[in-house]
């Protein structure tokens, strides 16, 4: 991935100084392995500095970079058992959305993507990661779905905005964006949404609103993409760069301003659908919020979990914090004094496999 990019240069220099004295080595017979291993920690340390100083223009090529993973590669290498579903069941299929049923970490969840392709032709078929309405009512029929049946759901942001076409408005784009808003804060079942890539536009937040917000480490994310916001600003696209350096839509400034809960940190210029050290530190998070679903019964009226002794009775129409469920004490325990019904904050970060951590909110009202 690394050498493509005009920043990057450097390391593409220096890996081919690498593999020149490899060669020479081995053509000579003459053992080099001591120079090479300089070299070598030397590139180690100036990838450590680039990618630990690269500005929120040069991220926003990264996160188009073509080399990325995308939701089907994080699908893959995350999830096992994946069975991808099709259909909106109103007008039709959106290949620029995937999602479908898979295990993680064996417990059940449905899971759903945002899809580039990987050349132009896949590109094209896939509207280059650009929904449709179609695209985004089957990622919500996914969802009503795993809310039937108690799975929590994972999606994967990654596209320039929705489709901006004739089509997709007389199909209704903008009702099928913001009824994914609307329905998505209403779940009754944990939601992670994890921005892969670039996450731009109404296209993004239609598949983002959930419990817990994370965002791989060089990824950006913004109410409107850095081209579109140069297009309104300068009447010029190709000003994208000076927007995205005004624009803070990087996820050091996002975790700032407290939009998203997490970063996901990225092995620099070995980010590649063959590097699995990214996807282990998104199975964790997203594995954390899966185990504490286990006891969950199927909603009714109420959802009900019995944890730590506890009984809790989830009010699956309560609005939902982002970072937060919202969640009643119906029961005392014996290793600790009876409380009344009060209001408890569960905070997704705070769940782990042994149990849920309270965090009582201060001044807690009676419902």
């Amino acid at each position: 991935m690394a050498g493509e990019l005009p920043f990057e240069m450097p390391l593409l220099e220096m890996r081919k100084k690498i593999a020149e004295l490899k060669q020479f080595g081995e053509e000579k017979g003459i053992d080099f392995s001591d120079e090479t291993a300089r070299l070598e920690e030397r590139y180690r340390v100036m990838e450590d500095e680039i990618y630990s100083n690269i500005s929120p223009s040069q991220k926003m090529h990264l996160a188009r970079h073509h080399s990325r993973p995308t939701s089907m590669d994080l699908i893959s290498l995350m999830f096992t058992d994946f069975i991808e579903l099709h259909g909106d069941r109103h007008f039709g299929d959106d290949l620029a959305v995937v999602g479908g049923i898979a295990k993680l970490n064996g417990a059940p969840v449905t899971v759903i993507g945002q899809q580039r392709g990987k050349d132009t032709k896949e590109n094209i078929l896939r509207f280059f990661g650009s929904a449709h309405p179609e695209g985004f009512r089957k990622a919500l029929r996914l969802m009503k779905q795993a809310e039937k049946f108690g799975r929590p759901i994972v999606t994967f942001v990654d596209t320039k905005g929705a489709y901006p076409g004739n089509t997709a408005e007389e199909r209704g784009q903008s009702e099928a964006i913001a009824r994914n808003l609307y329905e998505m804060s209403q779940l009754a079942v944990p939601v992670v949404c994890v921005i892969i890539g670039e996450g731009g536009s109404g296209g993004a937040l239609a598949m983002a609103v959930g419990n817990r917000v994370l965002m791989l480490e060089h990824a950006i994310y913004s109410a409107i993409s850095p081209n579109g916001a140069a297009s309104i600003l300068w009447k010029d696209a190709s000003k994208a760069e000076q927007a995205a350096e005004a624009m803070k839509i990087t996820a050091a400034d996002l975790l700032e301003m407290e939009v998203i809960e997490e970063i996901v940190p990225e092995p620099g210029a070995a980010l590649t659908v063959t590097t699995k050290r990214p996807q282990r530190r998104l199975r964790m998070p997203c594995g954390a919020i899966c185990r504490s679903c286990r006891g969950w019964t199927l909603p009714s009226s109420k959802r009900t979990a019995t944890v730590n002794s506890a009984k809790l009775a989830y009010l699956p129409k309560q609005r939902l914090n982002w970072s937060a469920l919202r969640l009643k004490c119906t029961a005392s325990t014996k290793d600790r004094p009876p409380f009344a019904l009060s209001d408890i904050s569960i905070f997704l970060a705070d769940l782990n496999p042994d149990g849920l951590q309270y965090t009582f909110i201060t001044n807690p009202t009676t419902l």
